[in-house]
């Protein structure tokens, strides 16, 4: 994608370029849990996202057709959002990342929950 400084050519590093931030994982797990979203329940999760970070996510998710508008006339504020099928092959991702964390920082944060 233009615009994006990607730091190498390998696979990781590429997809932690683009999902390796907090926020584009929230976004997509919201998305993976509620189907669609907008711009306002993205900013009311209790993670609390800026509205700054969340519009500029939002646009990368969008250009790299991991996320679409439901409405793509309407503006960005006025819209929800929805994974596209690249989108939802992260869904495996995310559910083993999750089992990860639930096995493995129980000991370190006793009040995690069960996700997706």
């Amino acid at each position: 994608m233009e615009g994006l400084d990607w730091r190498s050519v390998c696979p990781i590093s590429s997809a932690l370029d683009v999902l390796g931030d907090k926020w584009s994982l929230l976004i997509i797990r919201d998305l993976l849990i509620y189907g669609t979203r907008t711009y306002s329940e993205f900013l009311g999760s209790k993670e609390r996202i800026s509205t700054n970070i969340l519009a500029t996510r939002l646009e990368l998710l969008t250009n790299l057709k991991l996320i679409e508008r439901t409405n793509p006339q309407a503006s960005a504020r006025n819209n929800a959002f929805r994974l596209t099928e690249s989108g939802k092959a992260l869904r495996p991702i995310v559910e083993e990342l999750a089992r990860w964390a639930q096995t493995h920082l129980k000991e370190f944060h006793r009040d995690i929950v069960k996700a997706l």
